[in-house]
């Protein structure tokens, strides 16, 4: 009898509780001779929590640590992605995008040469009393651009190109502070997944690539053989093209990056059809030429070259300029480069390429929706598509406009801007059809343990 109440009161963690006749207690127990005072705990299995936006943060175990049996399965150390990391790149990647609208008025001002000098760390404020900005005023007028240009611009006109430039270099240093301090803390505070890290450090190093790079453009525009040989006091178009290159890099990392995972967060899956397959090159394709053309625009504006025919679609009233134009032998210094010269020196080129490659890259970008509707991808999928469509529609405009209306500053701004408009849509669209990564992976393991 003390038997039957004491199975009756036994509570086991996985099982019913036994019923009181002896005769139906499972084999295991009815054939041992002594029953335990207590049975064995069972190993905890963690439980299985959807995801949701309102975690502060998303843990899964390692790779290195998701492949050990059960036995060992308390000494995983969970990995954590913060939820306000993608949303702090998100913010970064906003910053990048302002200092390009800076650097686009800063070019189109004619203010990047008014600062001679480079002050990365002691530079920060700009002059405050009067002796300060005689200093800098008489730096800039001794420089080939105060001699040859504006060597008639009263100190009211000088600072406000002193502004613009500062403006532009302050921007930088406050994305270097608002990269590096927080991927300090997130790197330090949280075990991220194992490729996060040195994505973020590549970004870092990035940042500060940059700065150099546009020091390094500064400097082409102040260097003495300009006031010897009679030239424009302007940056070299090469490091110009290169200066925005770098930037346009760092955009694309950091949005791709901050999409990356803010998705494997959500948990969003990929529906990988041959036919999205197929389609999902197309993007990438035409974010390469988007990066390619707007690189070319690059040469187009070091040059000036905006200024050289004024119409559209013709040039002179031909659709291909004289080949003389194109190919003018007195930007070759020696046998075999004249073609290539002519595409990155001579004004006439240089736009001809521009158009030629905006008008193609225009062409596979308005493709973009419809191929999308024949491979039947997801609604949200064919938003960005159509989206990508519409941006490539007005810039194409913008730059048309641009054009016709002789490179006024608002219109180039914007045409600037448009351009990294473009690579966005093309960034969100590419991530609706990014595959899970590893995080997501992870986070799927977790769930359907």
């Amino acid at each position: 009898m003390s038997l039957k109440i004491g199975l009756q009161r036994l509570a086991l963690p996985t099982f019913e509780r036994l019923p009181l006749r002896c005769a139906s207690i499972p084999t295991p127990f009815r054939t041992a001779t002594r029953l335990p005072r207590t049975f064995p705990r069972l190993p905890s299995r963690p439980l299985s929590r959807p995801l949701s936006t309102a975690t502060a943060s998303i843990p899964f175990p390692s790779p290195a640590s998701a492949s050990t049996s059960s036995s060992s399965a308390t000494a995983v150390q969970p990995v954590v992605i913060p939820r306000s990391l993608p949303n702090w790149l998100f913010g970064c990647s906003a910053l990048v995008f302002g200092i390009v609208v800076i650097g686009g008025l800063t070019r189109l001002t004619e203010s990047g040469l008014s600062i001679t000098e480079w002050e990365p760390f002691t530079g920060i404020l700009p002059p405050i009393s009067n002796a300060e900005w005689d200093v800098e005023w008489e730096k800039y007028r001794v420089s080939p651009e105060g001699i040859m240009t504006n060597s008639k611009i009263e100190m009211s006109e000088f600072k406000k190109i002193f502004y613009m430039e500062w403006a532009h270099r302050i921007a930088g240093r406050v994305l270097g502070v608002a990269f590096i301090v927080p991927t300090i803390y997130y790197c330090t505070r949280y075990k991220l997944p194992r490729a996060l890290p040195f994505k973020l450090a590549a970004i870092g190093l990035g940042i500060g690539f940059q700065g150099v790079i546009g020091w390094y453009m500064v400097k082409s525009g102040l260097d003495q053989e300009i006031i010897d040989t009679n030239s424009v006091p302007r940056v070299s178009q090469y490091r110009l093209a290169a200066h925005l290159a770098a930037a346009l890099t760092l955009y694309v990392g950091i949005v791709s990056t901050a999409i990356g995972v803010r998705r494997d967060m959500l948990g969003k899956t990929y529906n990988a059809t041959p036919a999205i397959n197929r389609f999902r090159r197309l993007p990438f394709v035409a974010l390469g030429m988007v990066f390619f053309t707007a690189v070319s625009g690059a040469f187009v504006a070091g040059l000036d070259a905006g200024l050289v025919y004024n119409e559209f679609p013709t040039m002179g009233g031909r659709l291909v300029p004289p080949t003389d134009e194109l190919l003018d032998k007195r930007y070759s210094k020696k046998e075999g480069d004249t073609w290539w010269r002519n595409m990155l020196e001579n004004p006439v080129t240089a736009q001809f390429d521009h158009r030629v490659f905006a008008m193609t890259t225009f062409a596979v970008l308005l493709s973009i929706p419809f191929l999308a509707r024949r491979a039947n991808v997801m609604r949200n999928t064919q938003r960005w598509a159509n989206g990508v469509a519409l941006a490539a529609v007005g810039q194409v405009t913008l730059g048309i406009t641009t054009l016709l209306y002789l490179v006024p500053i608002p219109l180039a701004a914007s045409h600037q801007a448009g351009s990294v408009v473009l690579l966005t849509t093309l960034l969100g669209l590419l991530g609706t059809l990014r595959k899970p990564g590893s995080a997501a992976r992870a986070i799927r393991a977790i769930q359907t343990r």
